[in-house]
């Protein structure tokens, strides 16, 4: 007879149904649980400099804020100005700007000074000492250009070998806008003329070479010219042109009331101002030197004009200016036979 046999295995696939669901749903609630322990977790390395793993984690934390930080400055600080340069260096100081304080932080974070803090800072103080010796000196030398009363914004200066006027004083440069010099050869221009150049000069040099001011309280200069007048030529007359033109030229009242005023500052003593000429016998001929006043800022344009009037008025009353050179005369024809 045949058995009959009760399902039984609907039961087992329901039983087994019901296991599977109620392991779904433990991995489901694991699953939900997991997420905010990974970011109570990660929260906790965050907060924890105590340990490595903790560490580290602020460490990248510090850098990306860093650069966050580092890109938002610049771009805010280039907003503030059109200038294309501007911008370039807005962008480069914010960069480092967040860089320092990224150092600093990641310092702070793994006690790079801990307990060391006294050697540290000297060990930083005489490095830093060493390498910025040319920084200290220029600032140093700032303070003496201030302190001093050595030279101001616009007055004619040379300094560090270059000539030119006063545009800017910082506490690392002076800035000068470069006139000729006859003496160096690298300026374009040889008369006292703006070269277009702007030279920036350390403050250093003040402590280490003279610093000649020609405009801080005696705004004239004393200038020379010089002229070669031959052997056997009226000298006498040559004198008097040279003379009589350097009188006119010459600002011997203002210079002698610059003077006045300077004594009031200083104890200088009484200077000769007035037009002379000056006589200097050589080998090769006489040599006439007018000396006069002019002032600084137009020393070469009153000396062009006296030149042109001088060698005018030397062709009139035919006096030849000399020269080192030697006329040799050939003469052809028979010679003498009593000879």
């Amino acid at each position: 007879m045949p058995t009959l046999v009760p399902h039984a295995g609907n039961s087992s696939v329901t039983h087994l149904d019901q296991s599977r669901s109620r392991v779904q749903g433990g991995g489901d609630q694991t699953q939900s649980r997991s997420k905010p322990v990974t970011l109570e977790r990660a929260w906790e390395l965050l907060a924890d400099n105590t340990t490595t793993g903790g560490r580290l984690v602020t460490s990248a934390a510090i850098i990306v804020l860093g650069g966050v930080l580092a890109y938002v400055a610049g771009h805010l600080l280039a907003r503030r100005t059109d200038d294309s340069f501007a911008k370039y260096y807005a962008r480069k100081l914010a960069r480092y700007g967040a860089a320092m304080l990224v150092l600093l932080a990641l310092a702070i974070v793994w006690r790079a000074f801990a307990g060391r803090i006294g050697v540290v800072l000297g060990l930083a103080t005489a490095g830093i000492a060493f390498a910025m010796q040319e920084v200290v000196g220029a600032i140093a030398g700032w303070f003496n250009i201030l302190s001093g009363r050595i030279f101001r914004v616009g007055d004619r200066i040379e300094m560090g070998g270059v000539r030119g006027d006063v545009i800017d004083i910082t506490p690392l440069r002076t800035k000068v806008m470069e006139i000729g010099s006859p003496t160096r050869r690298e300026t374009p221009v040889r008369g006292r003329q703006y070269t277009g150049r702007i030279v920036a000069i350390s403050n250093k040099a003040t402590f280490t070479e003279p610093v000649y001011n020609y405009s801080a309280a005696f705004e004239f200069i004393w200038e020379e010219l010089t002229l070669p007048v031959a052997y056997g030529t009226d000298w006498t007359t040559a004198e008097k042109i040279l003379s009589d033109e350097a009188q006119l030229v010459s600002s011997s009242a203002e210079a002698q009331q610059a003077i006045r005023h300077m004594a009031r500052r200083y104890p200088v003593p009484r200077a000769e101002v007035e037009p002379r000429v000056y006589a200097n016998a050589t080998d090769n001929y006489l040599e006439l030197s007018a000396r006069f006043v002019v002032p600084v800022r137009t020393a070469r344009t009153v000396k062009d004009e006296l030149t042109r009037r001088v060698i005018e008025r030397f062709e009139d009353a035919g006096i030849t200016i000399a020269s080192t050179t030697q006329d040799v005369r050939v003469h052809s024809g028979d010679p003498d036979p009593g000879a």
